[in-house]
């Protein structure tokens, strides 16, 4: 395995959170760095979702205590 093939296959478990599985050692380095990216854009979109949904929660909660709520919730 090449060393940016090994770059790419370890910064693809760092995105899973695991090892890959065996068969993506088939995969050319481009092909790893394309699904790395893929899972990246993913996690960083889905988190941004999170974030929006958890603003919107707290118009729920009386202006007076959002700061406080704030700051409890997002430490």
């Amino acid at each position: 395995m090449s060393t940016e093939a090994r770059q790419q296959r370890d910064r693809l478990a760092t995105e899973l959170r695991d090892e890959p599985p065996e068969s993506f050692g088939r995969l050319r380095p481009e092909q790893l760095a394309e699904l790395a990216d893929a899972l990246e854009r993913q996690r960083e979109s889905r988190a941004a979702g999170l974030n929006e949904a958890a603003e919107d929660a707290l118009k729920l909660v009386p202006a007076l205590a959002r700061g406080p709520v704030r700051r409890i919730l997002f430490r």
